[in-house]
C-alpha cells in the first residue's frame, strides 16, 4: 500500500498561487518546476492514511487491549493533556474536492461524495475526544483565525446530515453518474481487475456501504440522547435497517474498511524485526485476556501465550491470563518474568511482517451495533442473531472453525509446540455466560462486551469510547494508570487555542466544564 502525504506539496502549491506585491513578483517567483493543482487523486491516499489507528500504542492501552511491563516501552497511565486533532487532515479533504470540482465541472462526484463522508468521520473523531469544537466557521484560515465554537450536538446533527448527502450521492453516481477515481487504497485497489480495470462502480458501492455502516456507530454512540427530537436516533436507525436498498450497509468481513499490512513495506508493527526489542516487554491485558479466558473462547489461545507460572497446561483457558492495567509497572514486570501474565503469541504476531488488517471499520461492530439497538428497543428484530452472527464473524478473522483447530503456541523461548483445541461453535453458545439473555440489561451487556472484544488491538479508541458510554467491559484503575487512579473522560484542548482563540475556548470551557479544561469532566455525549 502506497502512503502519500501532500500536505507540504499542497501548501507550496497554494503559496505559489498567492497573490504578490507587484507583476514582477508574480512573475519571477513562480517555480515552473512545481505543480499550481495537485490532482485528488494524490490528496486521497493520506486522507485515507489518517483514518487509521496502528495498533500496538497508548490507543491500545487506553482501551485496555496491552500493557507495558517495562518504562522504556512506555508506561500504562492515561493521557493528561491535549489531543491530536485533525484540521489539517480536514485541509486536505477540502483541496481535495476544490479540485475534483475544478476538472470535473460539478461536485456530482466521486471525490465529493467522499469528501463529506470524512468531514463526517473527522469531525465525529475530533469532538469524542474533546467535546465542542469550532466546525462551521473551522478552516477558514487567516479569513477567520478565531472560529467561534459549535456545540458537540450540533457536530453530530450536521455530521449525519453529511453522511446522509453522502449517501444520496453515491446512490446518483452508481446508478448512472462520475464513476472513475483514483487512489483509494482501501478498494478500488483491492477490487481492480489487473486485465480490464476498474471502472470505480463497484469501490463506490463498497463506500456506500461503509458511509452507512458507520452512520450506524454514530448513532449508537448518541444512545444517552436516543430520545432528542432534533437528532431522530432511533429513526434514522430504523431507516437504514428497514431499507438496505436505499442504505447498504456491510454484511460480511469482505467489506471490512480495514488497513491490509504487507512484507514488502508496509509492516504490522510487531513484527519480526522488532521481536527482540519488545515482544517480551508487552502483555496483553487482563480486559482483554481474561474475558476471552473466562468465556472459554479460543481467540484467547491464538492472541496470547500461556502463563506457565500459573502451573496449568497450556490447552487450559486458565493458563492465558492478562496483566491488570492500574497495576503499577514495576508489579507488571515481576508477574512477566514469573510467567504469570500472558505475553503476545509469538506465532501469532513475530513470525510474519503481516499479522492481522486493522480494522476501521468492521463488519462484526455493525452487527453487534444493531443487536444494540434490537436490545434498546429502535428496532424491531432477532438481537440473538445479530450477536451471534458478530461473534461468529470474529471467528473467521481469526481463522477459526468450528471443530477441532490447530492452535500454534510458540513462547519466547522458541518453543513450538501446535495442540488441537477442540471448539465448539454451539458448545460456546450454550455456556450460561454466552447465551443471550434476552432483550434486557443482561443481554445488553453480553452483546457490549462481546463488541469490545471485537475491537481489540482495532478501531481507535472504540473499545475507551464504548466503555466510557456505558461502562462495559469493568475497565481496571489503580497507581499505574495515573490521574490519582481515575480514568480521564476526554483529552484537553490542544494548547495553541490558549494563545490563537482563547476568547472562543473560554466559552466553550465555560459552557460545557464550568471554566476548566479538565480531563475528568464529562462531556455532552455521555450525560
Amino acid at each position: 500500500m502506497k502512503s502519500i502525504h501532500v500536505l507540504m506539496l499542497f501548501i507550496l502549491s497554494a503559496l505559489v498561487m498567492s497573490t504578490g506585491c507587484s507583476k514582477y513578483f508574480d512573475e519571477y517567483s513562480t517555480n515552473d518546476n512545481l505543480p499550481l493543482q495537485v490532482p485528488p487523486s494524490l490528496i486521497l491516499p493520506t486522507i485515507l492514511n489518517d483514518m487509521v489507528v496502528l495498533p500496538g500504542g497508548d490507543v491500545d492501552k487506553a482501551c485496555q487491549f496491552i500493557i507495558s511491563n517495562y518504562t522504556y516501552y512506555g508506561l500504562n497511565q492515561y493521557w493528561s493533556g491535549s489531543a491530536g486533532l485533525k484540521y489539517g487532515t480536514l485541509r486536505n479533504v477540502e483541496a481535495m474536492e476544490a479540485e475534483a470540482r475544478r476538472l470535473a465541472g460539478t461536485d456530482d462526484n466521486p471525490y465529493h461524495a467522499l469528501g463529506l463522508f470524512f468531514r463526517a468521520f473527522y469531525f465525529v473523531d475530533m469532538t469524542e475526544k474533546v467535546g465542542d469544537l469550532p466546525m462551521n466557521e473551522a478552516l477558514k484560515g487567516l479569513n477567520n483565525p478565531s472560529p467561534k465554537y459549535d456545540t458537540q450536538k450540533e457536530i453530530f446533527k450536521q455530521s449525519l446530515v453529511w453522511l446522509d448527502s453522502a449517501n444520496v450521492l453515491l446512490t446518483t453516481l452508481i446508478n448512472n453518474g462520475f464513476l472513475e477515481f483514483s487512489g483509494d487504497f482501501y478498494y478500488k485497489e483491492r477490487l481492480s481487475n489487473p486485465v480490464n480495470g476498474s471502472s470505480g462502480r463497484d469501490a463506490l458501492i463498497q463506500w456506500q456501504k461503509v458511509i452507512n455502516s458507520y452512520t450506524l456507530r454514530v448513532l449508537i454512540e448518541l444512545s444517552k440522547h436516543a430520545d432528542d427530537a432534533d437528532l431522530n436516533v432511533k429513526q434514522k436507525f430504523a431507516e437504514i435497517i428497514n431499507n438496505p436498498a436505499e442504505y447498504p450497509i456491510f454484511t460480511s468481513n469482505a467489506d471490512n474498511l480495514q488497513y491490509v499490512y504487507n512484507s514488502a513495506y508496509n509492516y504490522y508493527p510487531d513484527n519480526p524485526g522488532n521481536f527482540g526489542n519488545n515482544a517480551g516487554r508487552l502483555n496483553i491485558a487482563a480486559t482483554l485476556l481474561n474475558n476471552l479466558s473466562q468465556l472459554h473462547d479460543l481467540r484467547a489461545m491464538i492472541i496470547a501465550e500461556p502463563a506457565r507460572g500459573l502451573g496449568f497446561s497450556d490447552t487450559s483457558y486458565q493458563s492465558y491470563a492478562g496483566g491488570r492495567s492500574g497495576d503499577d509497572i514495576s508489579a507488571l514486570a515481576t508477574q512477566s518474568s514469573d510467567h504469570l501474565i500472558s505475553l503476545y503469541n509469538y506465532h501469532y504476531f513475530y513470525t510474519t511482517y503481516t499479522a492481522e488488517p486493522t480494522f476501521i471499520l468492521s463488519y462484526p461492530e455493525v452487527c453487534f451495533s444493531v443487536a444494540e439497538a434490537i436490545n434498546r428497543g429502535w428496532i424491531s428484530g432477532d438481537a440473538e442473531t445479530w450477536y451471534k452472527n458478530g461473534i461468529t464473524a470474529m471467528w473467521d478473522f481469526y481463522g477459526i472453525k468450528d471443530g477441532a483447530n490447530v492452535v500454534n503456541i510458540q513462547a519466547v523461548d522458541f518453543s513450538n509446540i501446535p495442540y488441537t483445541v477442540h471448539f465448539s461453535f454451539a458448545n460456546y453458545f450454550n455456556q450460561p455466560l454466552v447465551k443471550y439473555k434476552g432483550n434486557n440489561q443482561e443481554g445488553l451487556n453480553q452483546i457490549l462486551l462481546q463488541k469490545y472484544l471485537a475491537f481489540a488491538r482495532n478501531s481507535g479508541l472504540q473499545g475507551y469510547y464504548q466503555w466510557r458510554r456505558t461502562g462495559v467491559p469493568t475497565f481496571d484503575a489503580g497507581p499505574g494508570s495515573g490521574n490519582g487512579g481515575v480514568i480521564p473522560m476526554r483529552y484537553q484542548y490542544p494548547s495553541n487555542e490558549i494563545s490563537t482563540n482563547s476568547t472562543n475556548l473560554s466559552e466553550a470551557l465555560s459552557r460545557q466544564y464550568g471554566g476548566s479544561d479538565d480531563i475528568n469532566a464529562v462531556m455532552w455525549l455521555i450525560k
